[in-house]
């Protein structure tokens, strides 16, 4: 694993959490805990601030990056973010899935229990209602969550990614 200092800043990781042996995390990120950053991830706090909330688990080859002096990437409690997808300069709430693949852009804000679909582009500046389900390129509103069969898997996705991590300490 790479985790580095850049500009005096460093990586603040918890005990409780799993960094996979070759994944990446630098600069001002700060992980809450039972977080898990997966095979390939990047972290990249070099240009502004990370802060990434309790049960976090960041994927395989997921990146998360900020803007310069302008958007840092804020993420909270319970959030999934799927196999290669982009997170880049926004705010992720509670209780959020980033499908795999799917990109969020600078200045989005995903309200809290919501999900971003497989493959999604949220563009710069879209703000995601709670409870909703956002899909397609650019992503729309496709669904509210409690009309789904989603109910529920935010949570269970969260919770086995603390059981996968387990795994592998």
């Amino acid at each position: 694993m790479v985790i580095k200092e850049v500009n005096g800043k460093y990586p603040v990781i918890p005990e409780d959490c799993y960094v996979a042996d070759n994944a990446t995390i630098v600069g001002d990120v700060t992980l809450g805990a039972e977080c898990s950053i997966w095979f390939n991830a990047v972290v990249r706090g070099d240009v502004h601030t990370i802060k990434i909330g309790n049960k976090v688990n960041i994927q395989d080859g997921a990146v998360i990056h900020c803007t310069y002096k302008k958007h840092a990437t804020l993420i909270g409690n319970n959030v999934s973010i799927g196999h290669n997808a982009i997170v880049h300069g926004c705010t992720l709430q509670d209780n959020v899935l980033i499908g795999m693949g799917a990109i969020v852009m600078d200045g989005c804000v995903v309200e809290s229990n919501s999900i971003v679909a497989a493959g999604a582009l949220v563009t710069q500046g879209t703000r995601i209602e709670s409870g909703t389900i956002y899909a397609g390129v650019p992503a729309k509103k496709v669904k509210d969550i409690d009309q789904s069969d989603f109910a529920g898997e935010i949570g269970r996705i969260s919770n086995n990614y603390v059981m996968y991590a387990s795994w592998f300490k």
